[in-house]
């Protein structure tokens, strides 16, 4: 699922949704001492980093303590591992305690250390960091935190003392046509989203917060993806597809406003947070793969080998929606991808996707569409994440949208679901959520 615009490409080619994928472009930051140095070593450190990171993506440095959280618009990193958790404490000094916790660990995880420091760590009680990725390297590790609905009431019961804070925008989302949610993927209290370039570095993150929490909380669900392409261009999702083509740019700080950033006032807490949706969608790409080609860029509404729309001849050509091939009728297939989710046919609506994708293994599956295959098949697809400012204005119009008349339902299933409140990023001596916690 994603949404178009029909803007000229950035300077740096921003991404769209669906199936998305990127290349691991990185951004460097001081590591922990430089901020102790004097202003021109800080900015030789600086600098070294960067030129370090261009050369060894396992060397990239993102900043935790920010205005925003990392890993909304940090250029995207090629692996993540998210992960839900539900909440098992009625005490609100529990969960405070444990973001506090979870707050430190990231900000020392994001600069290549360990969770929490080695030292004094005696042979009679459990390490204090898993040691699976000691001196890897950083590899341009964010954490991004989010609250879902159940932080604030779970079956009818304010735990925390929080129900009056939950914000309108943070809506339990509807059902929408032809899902078929499974309640281990969806849903959770705590949302935990660590993207590095490489897997073993997002997935030790989540890890070791996973254990941090130990009696505190359990593991709803948890879902490893990864996203490659050549550097420089524009990679290509499992269906064959380019993607990432139609993404509001991220350097621009009125659009990351107008579309990304909460700013509702009915939440003081949010504000500099967003709204995530993610969603797991199971592709059949054994039907995809019988597809004719013509019928397949009918489905999106792009060419498969050069990404450029239906009648253009270029990937960053502007989608014409009115152009008519020979017959009349639309070049662009009215139950097309591309039209369905395009801002013009969604009153201007557009939501920041940052997707991985997903491949399982493979089990049995039922297809519900022709041919209706029992058999088994890949477990593979897409780990969709889209950051809104409101769900309701954002993901839920479009997606209802798509939901109903795209032709890509034939081959795609969303099987898991969720929703969480992101809040802005953490300032040094605080702790994520701080604000939503305090009187």
């Amino acid at each position: 699922m994603s949404s178009e615009d029909t803007r000229n490409p950035p300077e740096r080619p921003a991404r769209r949704g669906f199936l998305k994928a990127g290349s691991a472009a990185v951004a460097a930051g001081a590591t922990l001492g430089a901020g102790l140095a004097a202003p021109g070593s800080a900015r030789a450190a600086m600098e070294a980093n960067r030129h370090a990171a261009h050369a060894d993506p396992m060397l990239a440095v993102e900043p935790f303590y920010a205005e925003h959280q990392g890993g909304i618009v940090t250029p995207q990193q090629s692996h993540t591992y998210v992960a839900a958790f539900d909440l098992a404490t009625t005490s609100r000094g529990d969960v405070i305690n444990l973001l506090r916790q979870w707050t430190e660990s990231a900000a020392r995880m994001t600069q290549g250390n360990p969770a929490a420091s080695l030292q004094g760590s005696g042979d009679d009680h459990p390490a204090a960091d898993s040691g699976d990725v000691l001196d890897v390297g950083p590899a341009g590790l964010t954490v991004t935190f989010g609250f879902g609905p159940g932080l604030f009431t779970s079956e009818g019961k304010d735990r925390y003392g929080l129900a009056s804070k939950r914000p309108a925008a943070l809506v339990d989302l509807p059902r929408f046509n032809g899902e078929q949610l499974v309640a281990e993927k969806t849903g959770g209290d705590l949302y935990v989203q660590a993207c590095a370039n490489d897997a073993q570095v997002a997935f030790h993150a989540v890890r070791q917060l996973a254990r941090q929490g130990y009696g505190i909380l359990r593991m709803r669900w948890g879902q490893a993806g990864s996203l490659t392409g050549a550097k420089g261009q524009t990679p290509r999702n499992l269906m064959g597809f380019k993607d990432g083509t139609n993404n509001p740019p991220t350097t621009d700080p009125k659009l990351m406003n107008q579309f990304v950033w909460a700013t509702a006032a009915d939440a003081p807490w949010m504000q500099g947070g967003t709204y995530t949706v993610v969603r797991r969608i199971r592709i059949t790409l054994e039907h995809w793969d019988q597809m004719e080609l013509g019928f397949q860029e009918q489905v999106f509404g792009r060419r498969k080998y050069s990404g450029a729309p239906i009648g253009k001849d270029k990937e960053f050509d502007a989608v014409d929606l009115d152009a008519q091939d020979k017959d009349g009728n639309p070049q662009i297939p009215d139950n097309s991808h591309v039209r369905l989710s395009n801002r013009a046919s969604n009153n201007g609506a557009q939501i920041l996707r940052r997707s991985y994708s997903y491949n399982d293994s493979a089990n049995f599956y039922i297809e519900r569409w022709p041919p209706w295959r029992q058999e088994t098949e890949y477990d593979a697809g897409l780990i969709f994440i889209a950051h809104q400012s409101d769900p309701r204005t954002g993901f839920i119009p479009i997606n209802e949208k798509l939901s109903k008349f795209d032709m890509m339902n034939q081959f795609t299933t969303h099987i898991g679901s969720a929703v969480f409140a992101c809040p802005p990023g953490a300032k040094p001596g605080s702790y994520i959520g701080a604000e939503l916690f305090s009187a």
